[in-house]
C-alpha cells in the first residue's frame, strides 16, 4: 500500500539533501528547530494512512500524550475553518512534536515537513521558511510542490477511491478520529 509513498518520500529526502549541502548557510533547519511543527497544514489520505500506521506503533503512553495535545489542535483547526484565524497566519502545534521538539512519528512525516526549509512553489506562488537565510532578490533552486501533491493526490485515489482519495486532514483531527481514514482500508 505505501510503496510509492516511500519512493516519493525517498526521492524528497534526497532532493533535500543536495539543497542541505550545497546552501548549508541558508538553510536554517537543524535538529530542535520546530517552525515547520507550528504550522496550519494538513495531509493527503495515503500519508494520513501511513502516519496512523506509525502512531499506531507508538508506546500507549505517547499516544496518550499525543491525543492530549491533539484536543487543543482540533480546537485551534475548528477556528481556522470557521474563519476566525487566517490560516496562512495560523500557528497549531503539530500534536506529534514532544516536549523535547522532536516529531514522535519522524520517519512518517509528510511531504510538508520533509520540504520546509527550501524555497518552494505550489501554483505559482512561493514560499520560504521565516527563520532561512536565503537573500531576497538572489535565485536559488526551488522545490516545485505541485507534482510532490499530485502524486499524493494520485496515489491516495487509487488507494481509497475518489470519495477518500480526495480529502485531506489536519494531523490532530486524523489522530483523534482514525475512523475516518478506516472506512477504507
Amino acid at each position: 500500500m505505501f510503496n510509492d509513498l516511500l519512493h516519493l518520500y525517498q526521492f524528497v529526502d534526497q532532493t533535500m539533501s543536495i539543497l542541505f549541502q550545497r546552501y548549508p548557510e541558508e538553510i536554517m533547519c537543524k535538529k530542535g528547530c520546530t517552525d515547520c511543527c507550528n504550522a496550519a497544514f494538513d495531509v493527503s489520505y495515503i500519508e494520513g494512512a501511513f502516519l496512523l500506521t506509525a502512531f499506531r506503533e507508538l508506546p500507549p503512553d505517547i499516544c496518550e500524550q499525543i491525543l492530549q495535545r491533539c484536543q487543543k489542535a482540533e480546537k485551534e483547526w475548528d477556528q481556522v475553518l470557521s474563519g476566525e484565524i487566517d490560516p496562512s497566519r495560523a500557528r497549531i502545534r503539530c500534536p506529534l512534536l514532544n516536549d523535547s521538539g522532536q516529531c514522535s512519528c519522524y520517519k512518517a512525516r509528510p511531504v510538508n515537513c520533509r520540504t520546509y526549509g527550501v524555497p518552494t512553489i505550489i501554483k505559482g506562488s512561493a514560499h520560504v521558511c521565516g527563520l532561512s537565510k536565503f537573500s531576497k532578490g538572489k535565485s536559488y533552486p526551488t522545490v516545485d510542490l505541485e507534482p510532490l501533491q499530485k502524486s499524493l493526490y494520485d496515489y491516495s485515489v487509487a488507494t481509497a477511491g475518489d470519495d477518500l482519495g480526495i480529502r485531506r486532514w489536519p494531523v490532530s483531527i486524523l489522530l483523534l478520529h482514525p475512523d475516518q481514514l478506516i472506512a477504507a482500508e
